[in-house]
Formats: C-alpha cells, sequence, structure tokens
C-alpha cells in the first residue's frame, strides 16, 4: 500500500535526469513514527524527499493541488492529502497524521506555506514557518515522535512558468496569492543538495511543558529550533 509513493519518486527523478546529493544520511532515524519538514519551492520537494530518506512520507499539501487536474494526479499517486481551504480549520487533517504516527509511518510538512511555491524565489532563501507542524508533534500520543528537519538546496534547476496564477483561483479562490498578476513557477531540479538536519524528538517530558502558560513557549522552540536547523544547512548546501 505504501511502496507506490516511494516507486513513484524515484520514476520522477529519474525521468528528469535529477542528480541526488545525499548529505548527514546517518542522522536519518531507522524506523518509527517521524514527522519530516523541509524547505519548499518545487513539486518535486515531496518525491526528492521520499527518495533521499528511503520510506514513503505522506505528505500534506496545499488545497488546489487536489483540485487541479493532471497535478491532482500526480500528488495522489504520491501519497499526499490536500489540506483544507485557506482559513478553515485543519481537523481533518491533525486526524490523518495522527492515525499514521500511531502506525509508525512517517507525515512530511512544508511549514513555509504556499508562497515560495507560487512565487519565484531563489534557492538560498526561505521563508517564516507557520507553527502548525509544532502543535501537530507535541499532540500527537505517541510515545517518540521524531521531527527530522531537512534542507533542499538547488545546485542546478530549469525554471518556467507553468499556468498564470489568476486561473488556479478558478480552483481554490480561498487562496489569496492566486489574485496576483504573474505566473506559477514550474522548477525542476537538475543537481541538488539534501542535507538532513539533527532530529529532534517528542517525548513524554517534552509533552509536558506543552500545556498552560508554556504552550506558546514550546511551540515557538520548536519552531525556532526547525526553522533555524534548515536554514543553516541551506546555506551550507548552497554554497
Amino acid at each position: 500500500m505504501y511502496s507506490e509513493p516511494l516507486l513513484v519518486s524515484q520514476l520522477l527523478l529519474a525521468a528528469t535526469k535529477t542528480k541526488l546529493f545525499l548529505h548527514h544520511q546517518e542522522r536519518i532515524p531507522p524506523a518509527g513514527s517521524m514527522l519530516v519538514v523541509s524547505n519548499h519551492r518545487s513539486f518535486m520537494d515531496a518525491p526528492l524527499l521520499m527518495s533521499a530518506i528511503g520510506r514513503p512520507i505522506r505528505f500534506a499539501c496545499h488545497h488546489y493541488m487536489g483540485q487541479v487536474p493532471v497535478m491532482r494526479d500526480l500528488v495522489t499517486r504520491l501519497g499526499c492529502f490536500p489540506l483544507e481551504e485557506m482559513g478553515k480549520p485543519q481537523k481533518k487533517f491533525f486526524q490523518q497524521a495522527i492515525n499514521l504516527f500511531e502506525k509508525q509511518q512517517v507525515v512530511g510538512l512544508f511549514p513555509e506555506g504556499a508562497q515560495p511555491m507560487v512565487e519565484f524565489t531563489k534557492p538560498e532563501t526561505m521563508g517564516e514557518f507557520h507553527r502548525g507542524f509544532a502543535h501537530l508533534a507535541l499532540r500527537s500520543p505517541v510515545e517518540r515522535l521524531s521531527i527530522l528537519p531537512v534542507a533542499i538546496a538547488s545546485l542546478e534547476e530549469n525554471v518556467s512558468s507553468a499556468v498564470p496564477l489568476k486561473l488556479l483561483s478558478w480552483f481554490d479562490p480561498s487562496e489569496p496569492f492566486f489574485n496576483n498578476s504573474g505566473w506559477h513557477p514550474l522548477v525542476v531540479y537538475q543537481r541538488v543538495n539534501v542535507l538532513i538536519g539533527r532530529p529532534y524528538w517528542i517525548t513524554s517530558s517534552v509533552r509536558q511543558g506543552f500545556k498552560g502558560k508554556q504552550m506558546k513557549t514550546v511551540v515557538a522552540e520548536l519552531t525556532d529550533y526547525c526553522q533555524t536547523e534548515i536554514s543553516e544547512l541551506l546555506r551550507q548546501g548552497c554554497n
């Protein structure tokens, strides 16, 4: 059931002739429940991370990806599950993710949100992280959960214009970025570094601090840890 996304990922990288250079592979937990967080500029990021880590990863993807033909087929084959429309509670996603963690599976999130996907950005840049992934990790009732920060540092890529942003607003009017003029970029990696960060372990003692007045502090610390780790790896990987 979970082997097809990994196979599709490997076939996609082979078809695009993408050369992947993996760094710090020894930091990848060999098994168990895992939440992978990464920077995000391309539709290739999910298959790239699956191929690098060597396990199927169930990625949460933007709502519009589940609405647009062709794109919807790709994310389905990769095992992704689209989020709810912008502004709606993500209760369904949280429950799906927790169910996967309880089965010792891997879930993937891109904390920057949609912006770096729908705007032309440089490989070394990264936006601010949303904190939803930290809330998910701290609320998940599994005994041990690893959060694995990963940096995707493009060394060589082809960038083209895919579709007008306003066209995508027909499929997802809830996304404010689709009201902008311009085109949705299509980034295809030719040579790319994937750098594995130091995992952050969520244990029962960590969850004990996720209560009352300490809740915001714990969430902020976890978010900052992952953002700082990925930012430093990204700087290393792009140089």
